[in-house]
């Protein structure tokens, strides 16, 4: 049988020689840690085990191997895959042995044949087990389909083996089995030094089924409800941060309020959706349209902010400062750190795999564009100098959403704030440690993405990004439907396109209207939901203006819309967010249209899954401090089928980069309700930090989520890292840094404002939208229509003709 040559291709461990020493330095210390495995289920019935030669005791006589298994990997190492007699039952096992590693695994596997490899049914759960002896921490149970469309490809890791001298029986449960699967394959990986012996493997449906609650609540079984909360928020929010301790940071800095900024007066609130209060907190500095991210012990690190709103004359737009700060829960309270090297409004804010931060982009203190990355250390709790930092020169936008791949690299999505996207095709790929970007294909309309959303999908071992709608504030054509998927497990992925973004209705200035043609919208919110699905809601359908009513749910498993869900009565476009509470239910705040007023309702989003009668309980924690590769123990009140850690969301102008959903494969005890998670060993799958776990059951209800703290001292495992995406070409211009440089020119007007008119927060758009008449009468009207008053004239040029009588007034 042929060696398995285009599996290693897709399983490759990702180039990660110097970067894995950096995330290991986070991994448990030794294998006490791992947790106590539960009791094993009893002897599997005749017949019952899917597995084909579960015990090697037929083996092929052109190489000794056993019968329907085969040898891959690859990379840079040493090894032996053979046939031993140290069996734990019969004559024979199977011995993985990696001698010499500089990177790559080896792995002994079911073979890719439809005689081999043990067919499943989609949507069912399999428990898998086997008896093993290992000599390595780096040890992994590693699955992949076969789908009846693409063919083979790598699915999930779902389980770090601990060290065991003597034979010891380990088994993890599967996630549900994707639409269109038909087989799976899967053995065990060995990704660092040592030697792994296994025997008797076994495979049993373990399918919960659901129980199929009746739900009597109408449409909202279908459709969920929104309800708009009693109560105000307090400050006029740009900032939405969920805690660690489950309550709210709702960040305004002066609220793109003019007379606040002039008056020094800069606000935070704190809201606890437990009791429903609110709480001021004071705001050192400007924070409007700052970066933020929460570091790995659960403070919010928050980034530049506003140095000066544009000039009316247009000798400067924004301005951004230097100073950062952290936002202490506990305290309620920030405390400030270092400087960062320069200004950076509307700067990125990605935390790493060993808990650094990078940050890209933004506008400098003289509103030009900054080309100089930024990493906050983790370590050393500072922001490095310039010289310690990769550069390389990029100027990479304002708000670009950059995404942790699971190799440590960056994926640049395409979508970011005001104007066109970068040159070239608008996505790539930045690989910090040889510093060097790579184009990425496929994104639609590139320079319309502009307020569009990107998530990485559920689960985040999957590695998949879905970005969604967009539109561009400097030409102001009506927002796009398109949405795009990226599978950054592809050897060189590229955006294939992905359903249209679903229609609703939209209100520009006479009533809502549904949507036709090719209307979209921009200012979209995407929320990652505990059943696995993707909330999309929130938009407009032009810069600052015409909100859009719609939400539906994106089902990465059908790679599908479900459209049609209850939408929010109170718009969403520019300064909207929209995020999970712990509770499984959404709420949603901000809308700040062009004419610079603010909405401070609340709204709060009720799922379907939330009528569909009791929830699941997490009725007890092991420990809420785990460490990566190791295995934590919980209980639920019933059977449940998965269970996940999502990272708080910290969200601000359709963007948050770190938002993930990371799949937890279980093992279940005999009783049902008492479980085993197993952690990934890859820092870089899920950061360090407080995360919400949630269990779930057959039916898609979740339960509250308990919030456990991931991270851990030095260990000797090394990260599960594959080399997806290692297929790229690199462009050579863009393979090597840019020449030093100061900053990016940046036109004051990129904010798609004309500054000639009112406030410095008023946005007179620059270009209308097309369906105005571009004559005065024809403006008037759309700004009244919109809510604009009377605005005064800033000087004296009116290049929208919208003073004619030349009274120093507008369309009065």
């Amino acid at each position: 049988m042929a060696l398995r040559v285009t599996a290693a291709q897709r399983t490759r461990l990702g180039r990660r020689s110097r970067r894995t020493r950096a995330a290991a330095a986070l991994l448990l210390a030794s294998g006490a840690s791992f947790g106590l495995l539960l009791a094993t289920p009893g002897p599997a019935e005749a017949g019952s085990n899917l597995v084909v030669n579960p015990g090697f005791e037929s083996v092929r006589s052109s190489d000794s191997l056993p019968t329907c298994w085969e040898k891959s990997g690859w990379g840079d190492n040493d090894f032996t895959v053979t046939t031993t007699d140290q069996a734990h039952s019969g004559s024979r096992a199977l011995s993985v042995s990696v001698t010499r590693r500089v990177d790559g695994d080896r792995k002994a596997l079911m073979a890719e044949d439809t005689s081999c490899a043990p067919n499943v049914t989609p949507a069912h759960q399999y428990d898998l087990s086997l008896w093993y002896k290992s000599t390595t921490p780096d040890a992994t149970i590693t699955v992949f389909r076969h789908d009846v469309k693409s063919g083979w490809q790598y699915w999930t890791d779902l389980k770090t083996l601990p060290v065991s001298a003597q034979y010891a029986q380990t088994s993890v449960r599967t996630p549900v089995v994707p639409p269109g699967t038909d087989q799976i394959s899967w053995g065990v990986s060995v990704h660092g030094t040592g030697t792994v012996v296994t025997d008797d493997y076994d495979m049993e449906d373990a399918t919960v089924p659901a129980a199929g609650a009746g739900c009597t609540a109408g449409d909202a079984c279908t459709k969920g409800t929104w309800a708009v909360m009693p109560f105000k928020n307090p400050v006029r929010s740009m900032h939405s941060v969920v805690l660690r301790n489950g309550k709210v940071l709702l960040v305004a800095g002066s609220g793109n309020d003019p007379a606040m900024f002039k008056a020094g007066t800069f606000t935070s609130a704190v809201y606890d959706p437990k009791t429903g209060s609110t709480k001021t907190v004071p705001t050192p500095a400007d924070m409007f349209c700052a970066g933020h991210v929460q570091l790995s012990d659960g403070r919010v690190l928050i980034m530049s902010g506003n140095k000066a709103y544009p000039a009316a004359d247009g000798s400067h737009g924004y301005e951004g400062f230097k100073d950062s700060y952290i936002f202490d829960p506990a305290s309620e309270k920030y405390m400030k750190t270092n400087d960062m090297n320069e200004g950076h409004w509307y700067p990125s804010a990605t935390l790493l795999g060993n808990g650094d931060v990078i940050s890209f982009g933004g506008l400098k203190e003289d509103s030009t564009g900054s080309v100089t990355a930024e990493k906050f250390s983790q370590a050393q709790q500072k922001w490095l100098p310039r010289n310690e930092v990769n550069q390389t020169w990029s100027y990479w936008g304002l708000y670009p959403s950059m995404i942790l791949m699971q190799d440590g690299r960056l994926f640049y999505s395409g979508s970011h704030v005001f104007g066109n996207g970068t040159p070239g095709t608008g996505a790539s790929v930045y690989d910090y440690d040889a510093n060097k970007i790579t184009d990425v294909p496929g994104l639609q309309d590139k320079d319309h993405r502009d307020q569009s959303m990107s998530v990485l999908l559920p689960p985040a071992q999957d590695q998949r990004v879905l970005t969604m709608g967009g539109g561009n504030v400097n030409s102001n054509p009506e927002a796009s439907r398109l949405t795009d998927l990226i599978d950054l497990k592809q050897p060189s992925p590229r955006y294939v396109p992905a359903p249209l973004l679903p229609q609703g209705t939209v209100d520009q200035g006479q009533g809502p209207k549904p949507q036709t043609g090719a209307q979209g919208k921009m200012y979209v919110s995407a929320v990652l939901m505990p059943d696995g699905k993707v909330l999309e809601t929130g938009g407009g359908l032009h810069d600052r203006a015409d909100p859009v009513f719609e939400a539906s749910f994106f089902n990465p498993q059908t790679n599908s819309f479900q459209s049609g869900l209850a939408t929010d009565p109170i718009p969403r476009t520019y300064h909207s967010s929209a995020f999970l509470l712990p509770d499984g239910r959404v709420m949603a705040v901000g809308d700040n249209p062009g004419n610079g007023t603010f909405d401070d309702h609340v709204s709060i989003y009720t799922p379907p899954y939330l009528y569909k009668g009791p929830r699941p309980q997490i009725t007890s924690v092991a420990s809420d401090k785990w460490q990566y590769a190791s295995t934590q123990r919980v209980t639920v009140d019933r059977p449940v089928v998965k269970a996940e850690l999502i990272r708080p969301a910290a969200v601000t102008h359709s963007s948050d980069p770190n938002q993930r959903f990371v799949d937890l494969p279980m093992t279940v005890g005999a009783d049902g309700t008492t479980i085993d998670l197993n952690v990934t060993s890859n820092p870089n799958l899920a950061p360090p930090g407080w995360y919400m776990l949630f269990a779930v059951d057959a039916d898609g209800v979740p339960s509250v989520a308990s919030w456990v703290h991931l991270g851990g001292p030095e260990a000797l495992a090394t990260p599960m890292v594959h080399d997806f995406a290692g297929g790229m070409q690199h462009d050579a211009k863009a393979a090597v840094p840019e020449p030093a440089r100061k900053s990016q020119p940046v036109s004051p007007k990129i904010a798609g404002c004309d500054r000639h008119y009112g406030a410095e927060n008023v946005c007179v758009p620059t270009v209308f939208p097309q369906s105005v008449p571009a004559t005065t009468a024809g403006r008037c009207q759309w700004l009244k229509s919109h809510d604009y008053g009377v605005l005064k004239l800033n000087g004296r040029d009116d290049p929208l003709k919208l003073d004619p009588d030349r009274n120093g007034r507008t369309c009065d």
